[in-house]
């Protein structure tokens, strides 16, 4: 792995999915993808077409291998196609001498990944999929939704910090935030509960009101905390608010749907609206930590979930004509922007 050592949790996270990177080594060698990177440079595009395989599965795998610190990856467009990989050194050698030829056995009913365990390859080509019932991408059902939204609910620690260390810049001339797919409005409470001037409206699917309304009650927070319904997928975003916030939103859907989110914050925003952004931005350090969703998401096309450098979304909000574009530090950055 280059870069900056990784930390005890992300080396942690690592050897707990140890039978899993072994599966992603032996379908990676078995398949013909190591050779294929073997002798330099390759784009995704070319690797999909000779192995006939599908190019979003095989661009999660290649997330996992990265994660491993095995190949290095060049994303020059939003276009996954283009991305170009390289293997390190000596890869295919060391798989064959180090990786044993039998799978691992698992209990493939208990958890939906274990269903992938042994069968990448044909998941690869598309043969083999995570049913719905495994992984219902985007929920549909009350209980599909509620359960999605306690899972990220559980998950906010370090975006509740980093919104609270740079609170004196985000907050003092700003009063009205719209937390756009906000969950059921816990990452609100925090916010509300540390700036007395502030209120915050979720906007999120209309099933989701219920949850917001419990978190409402349990957080005394009344009439500050409100909801509006709607589907950022197809409708136009709600004006009157002189903030807008991502939250572990746009990395779930592909570059031209963030782009468009984007551009209808800049619509929705008054000039001198701020536009917040907080995602798990793709370093070294979390590709290691994403390698469950990287591994069990190689089944799910549905869902386009894939980290991204700051750099992407920097690029995004100029393109949409924001202006002020810093990225506040954290154990999950914050990227801020100003609709001029």
């Amino acid at each position: 792995m280059t870069g900056a050592p990784l930390s005890p949790r992300a080396l942690m996270s690592l050897l707990a999915n140890g039978a899993k990177a072994i599966d992603v080594l032996e379908t990676a060698l078995n398949i013909g993808l190591l050779d294929a990177l073997e002798p330099g440079p390759v784009r995704l595009g070319q690797l999909s077409a000779r192995l006939d395989l599908r190019p979003g599965r095989l661009y999660k795998l290649l997330d996992c291998l990265e994660s491993l610190g095995f190949v290095h990856r060049d994303e020059r467009t939003d276009d996954i196609n283009d991305t170009e990989y390289r293997a390190v050194p000596g890869l295919k050698d060391a798989v064959v001498e180090v990786v044993g030829p039998d799978a691992i056995e698992r209990d493939r009913d208990k958890y939906p990944w274990r269903q992938l365990h042994g069968r990448l390859a044909d998941t690869l080509r598309g043969q083999f999929s995570i049913t719905e019932n495994d992984f219902a991408w985007p929920p549909r059902t009350a209980a599909q939704i509620a359960d999605f939204e306690r899972s990220m609910a559980a998950g906010l620690g370090p975006i509740i910090e980093v919104f609270r260390t740079h609170a004196p810049r985000l907050w003092p001339d700003r009063h009205r935030l719209l937390d756009v797919g906000g969950g059921d409005g816990t990452l609100a409470t925090y916010l509300l509960a540390d700036t007395p001037g502030l209120t915050v409206d979720v906007y999120n699917l209309p099933p989701v009101q219920p949850l917001v309304d419990e978190t409402r009650v349990r957080s005394g927070h009344g009439t500050r905390l409100g909801f509006v319904g709607g589907d950022f997928l197809t409708d136009a975003l709600p004006t009157g608010y002189d903030s807008m916030a991502f939250v572990r939103v746009l990395h779930d859907w592909p570059a031209r749907v963030a782009h468009r989110l984007i551009e209808n914050a800049y619509q929705a925003l008054p000039p001198g609206g701020r536009l917040l952004i907080c995602e798990e931005f793709r370093t070294s350090e979390r590709l290691a930590m994403q390698f469950f969703w990287s591994y069990f998401l190689i089944g799910v096309d549905s869902c386009a979930s894939r980290l991204r450098e700051t750099t992407f979304y920097i690029g995004a909000l100029r393109q949409a004509g924001f202006h002020n574009i810093e990225v506040l530090p954290g154990r999950f950055e914050l990227i801020s922007a100003r609709r001029p």
